[in-house]
């Protein structure tokens, strides 16, 4: 069915960045590892997020904090935007101070219709590559909806979601504001509900400031690797859920499934699912 955004599907974009070691410094710090890989190391799983994030200009920025609708994705006329989910394949390692190239399209612009009105999902694949070949390749989906009513909570769905697996293994994670500060300020993110707790509340109607969800699945797939027996992961497709929330601490889980591929869910402090993954091994 053809809708209003039609001449963005197959639209394209570039950046080329360096895959700087300082960054790299900088996040393992904000997660508190004890190692920070170096020059010539394969960049951890998920870290690819701290690159390629456009740099507006202040007078660029919607309300909100991201960057004004239109240009290269679609001038959706919704005023809420979130991060919904990704499929990611890791073809091969991305070196830390290499050159590499990111190539964006539009894959789909598709509008439906939820239990909160008006939804429109935005499909981006993003491929990164050094010296022409392939690393990472992620479809990115994006969702725009309609603004919370006055008064009414997002984040106190009528039924919450859990997950009827059993953990294998697990760990907590304790989100403060300082977390949520530099996971903002390595990836640009001027997100105001991460950071602005009065305009969390207020305006998009959390009870506090939000946990970013790539930060939330870069942390599944650290759990990933701690539980790989040494192997690479080959693809991490994941689905937001439920939103966390900073000083309200969380589980990572996993378990191993049948085919070898592992399980991987967060638990918000309720038990309710918060996060879905399943990731794969090489």
């Amino acid at each position: 069915m053809s809708t209003a955004y039609d001449d963005w599907v197959g639209r394209t974009e570039e950046r080329v960045e360096r895959i700087g070691a300082p960054a790299v410094q900088a996040m393992a710090a904000t997660l508190d590892l004890d190692h920070a890989p170096t020059a010539g190391e394969a960049l951890p799983p998920g870290w690819q997020w701290l690159y390629f994030n456009p740099p507006v200009r202040r007078g660029g920025l919607g309300g909100d904090g991201h960057p004004k609708r239109g240009g290269f994705l679609p001038p959706i006329d919704l005023p809420r935007r979130m991060w919904a989910g990704s499929r990611i394949r890791y073809l091969a390692d991305l070196p830390i101070e290499a050159q590499a190239t990111r190539r964006s399209r539009i894959v789909k612009v598709e509008n439906k219709v939820g239990k909160r009105g008006s939804l429109w999902f935005v499909t981006v694949e993003h491929t990164i590559s050094v010296n022409g070949h392939d690393c990472i390749v992620e479809e990115q989906d994006i969702v725009y909806r309609d603004a919370t009513p006055p008064g009414q909570a997002v984040a106190a769905p009528t039924a919450p979601v859990r997950h009827d697996g059993e953990a294998q293994w697990g760990k907590a994670f304790e989100p403060d504001t300082t977390v949520l500060f530099r996971y903002s300020a390595l990836t640009f993110n001027g997100h105001r509900i991460h950071y602005d707790q009065s305009y969390a509340r207020d305006v998009e109607g959390y009870p506090d400031l939000v946990v970013h969800g790539p930060l939330t699945a870069t942390l599944l797939q650290q759990l990933a690797l701690e539980h790989s027996g040494g192997r690479a992961l080959a693809s991490f497709d994941f689905r937001g859920v439920s939103p966390l929330f900073v000083s309200r601490g969380f589980q990572l889980e996993g378990r191993e499934l049948d085919d070898g591929s592992l399980n991987l869910w967060a638990r918000g402090p309720d038990g309710d699912l918060a996060m879905s993954a399943i990731a794969t091994l090489r």
